[in-house]
């Protein structure tokens, strides 16, 4: 693939605020750039499946079968929407992507290597970002139907895996305890300074 977008991914806690930071980013970014605003689980027909069926079933299956299922829906993902998108020249922003599979599978007992292993063909973004919300917070702002891995158990394992995965290097940490529009600030600043030294 001749990559001639940007891409970038805006990780988080369910409840952290990430989608409407990257609502905010894709808002601001389209009166310069042309902008793909997308989302894991996809809006395809593996994702629409997760979405609206498996994430509220009444059991979480076996993490590699969790993995998988995840991993199907990046490839199709990858393949229909992001990769035509970069190619056409656009900045593509994605809520959630391959880091919430190393996050939340990761969580459920899956090793690193195994995760990567699956996600080998994944595009690697550009810019990752993780919005840091504390754990009460999350918890207080998630809706009263609550998915599977909605639950303070989880969510609190699923912390542990994305400071580490910030801690490598391979999420940029946002603190997110502070007012919508300082985040989206400094989220905007650090996607412009790319975009910048990328042109």
């Amino acid at each position: 693939m001749v990559r001639k977008g940007i891409f970038v991914c805006i990780e988080g806690l369910d409840g952290s605020g990430k989608s409407t930071q990257a609502r905010f980013l894709a808002e601001r970014l389209q009166k310069t750039h042309k902008v793909v605003l997308t989302i894991e689980p996809s809006h395809g027909r593996i994702g629409s499946f997760i979405r609206n069926s498996y994430l509220y079933g009444e059991k979480r299956l076996p993490s590699t079968v969790e993995a998988l299922l995840f991993a199907a829906d990046r490839v199709d993902h990858v393949q229909n929407e992001i990769t035509p998108a970069l190619e056409a020249g656009t900045v593509v922003i994605s809520d959630r992507y391959l880091y919430s599979s190393l996050a939340y599978q990761g969580a459920a007992g899956l090793s690193m290597e195994c995760i990567n292993k699956i996600n080998a063909y994944a595009v690697r973004p550009d810019l990752a970002l993780f919005l840091d919300v504390d754990l009460e917070t999350v918890m207080r702002r998630l809706k009263p139907r609550k998915s599977l891995m909605e639950n303070l158990e989880t969510q609190k394992k699923v912390y542990g895996f994305y400071l580490d995965l910030a801690k490598a290097g391979l999420l940029k940490r946002i603190d997110g305890n502070r007012p919508k529009t300082e985040i989206a600030e400094e989220i905007f600043s650090l996607v412009q300074k790319f975009l910048v030294s990328s042109y």
